[in-house]
């Protein structure tokens, strides 16, 4: 017959255990980016080597898409940014994509050729996805011309559409 051990003796050994095990584990949360808060810095390299950091995008409206070749809704998302670049791009539009896939660029490359992408794409780090709250994809960024985060939009369907579109011709208007 095995010997139980009481319960209140099992609880005061193994709790503090789990406990200190759980708080070990944890990892600091990443502030959650709200609309009105400056974006955080980048720095990326696009797929054909060109460095990119935000200051790029000074004085432009940033579309920055981040996505995975894998992801169906990414997938249906793009050919929507595609067609905001060429309506909005002389207007001060900008769009960057940028990729979550793990591993080589040589799949994302082969991606964005598949697609005929009219808009720069970099390979986006943990580092970046901590920074920008990444929980989902595609989450899209609108970036306003002085750098500050004006609308976040994740997932993507005919309204997110509209609404990303819509917040794009708002900032485009503003001096």
């Amino acid at each position: 017959m095995k010997k139980q051990i009481p319960f209140r003796k099992f609880f005061c050994k193994v709790f503090p255990l789990a406990v200190a095990g759980l708080l070990i584990s944890i990892q600091p949360a990443a502030a959650i980016l709200q609309k009105g808060d400056k974006a955080p810095q980048i720095k990326l390299s696009t797929t054909s080597g060109q460095a990119i950091t935000l200051n790029n995008y000074r004085g432009y409206v940033l579309v920055m898409d981040f996505f995975a070749t894998w992801c169906v809704p990414c997938r249906e998302s793009i050919p929507h940014l595609i067609d905001l670049n060429r309506k909005y791009g002389r207007q001060g539009l900008q769009v960057l994509g940028v990729s979550v896939d793990e591993g080589t660029d040589r799949e994302v490359k082969d991606f964005i050729a598949a697609r005929r992408i009219n808009y720069p794409v970099a390979m986006g780090g943990e580092d970046m996805q901590t920074d920008y709250g990444l929980r989902s994809i595609p989450t899209i960024y609108v970036i306003n011309k002085r750098g500050m985060v004006a609308e976040k939009f994740q997932g993507y369907s005919d309204q997110t559409a509209k609404a990303i579109e819509d917040t794009v011709k708002r900032l485009l208007a503003e001096p």
